[in-house]
C-alpha cells in the first residue's frame, strides 16, 4: 500500500487514498488532524493528515510504502483523535520487480506469451501480450489486489484458457514519462532487487 507525502507542492499533509478514482461528489468529516474523505454512500475514499512531520517518522518525499512502523504511528494518531477506522490494511508491496524466469508462446494466441515470474517470495504465470517480453528480463508486476492508476484492479483471471495472476507493466501503465516513445514493457537493469517494492521514481 501506498500513500503520498509533497511537502513543498501540497503542504505536510500525508495523502492515503483507499480508492484510485475517486469521484467528484466527497464530503469531508474533520477530526483534528485526520480528514476522513467520505463518498455519496458513505463509503471511505481515504484521509488526509495534517502535520503529518509532527505525528510520523517520514523517510522522504513522493511515493511511500506503508511499513509496520508507519502503520502503528498512524493507529496511535486516530485513536488519539477517537477515529475508530480499524487501518486493517494489506500492506505487503503490490508493484514489486520480477524477473522473468520462462517466457513461452501461448498456444491459442499468437500476440500473447505466458511467463513464469520470480517476485520474491513466489513465482507467478502471467499471460503478456507485450511483443518485447523475454526470457532473463527485469520488469515491474502488479500483483493481484494492485490497482493501477486507469483504475482497473488487477484480479487473477484466464486469457485464452491460460490462467494469469498479474500484470508485466508499461511505463504508460505505470505513469511514467516515455520520451523515447518505447512501446512494450518497462525492462529494468540489472540493478534492480527481485521482489524488492516498485516505488514509481525511476
Amino acid at each position: 500500500m501506498n500513500v503520498y507525502y509533497n511537502r513543498k507542492g501540497v503542504g505536510d499533509v500525508l495523502i492515503v487514498p483507499l480508492q484510485a478514482n475517486q469521484p467528484s461528489d466527497v464530503r469531508y468529516e474533520k477530526h483534528g488532524d485526520i480528514t476522513r474523505i467520505l463518498g455519496e454512500k458513505d463509503e471511505l475514499l481515504g484521509y488526509n493528515i495534517f502535520n503529518a512531520s509532527e505525528h510520523f517518522t517520514l523517510p522522504k518525499e513522493g511515493t511511500i510504502v506503508v511499513t509496520d512502523e508507519l502503520l502503528e504511528e498512524m493507529k496511535t494518531l486516530f485513536e488519539k483523535e477517537n477515529v475508530n477506522d480499524p487501518l486493517d490494511f494489506d500492506i505487503t508491496p503490490k508493484f514489486v520487480i520480477g524477473h522473468v524466469l520462462e517466457c513461452e508462446q501461448h498456444e491459442d494466441a499468437d500476440k500473447l506469451k505466458v511467463c513464469q515470474v520470480d517476485v520474491g517470495e513466489e513465482t507467478l504465470q502471467i499471460v503478456c501480450g507485450a511483443a518485447n517480453v523475454a526470457k532473463g528480463q527485469k520488469v515491474v508486476v502488479a500483483k493481484v489486489g494492485a490497482t493501477m492508476l486507469s483504475g482497473l484492479e488487477i484480479k487473477a483471471t484466464k486469457l485464452r484458457g491460460v490462467s494469469s495472476s498479474g500484470m508485466i507493466c508499461s511505463r504508460e501503465e505505470l505513469g511514467l514519462e516515455n520520451p523515447n516513445n518505447e512501446e512494450g514493457i518497462l525492462v529494468l537493469d540489472d540493478s534492480y532487487e527481485i521482489g524488492a517494492p516498485f516505488l514509481f521514481d525511476i
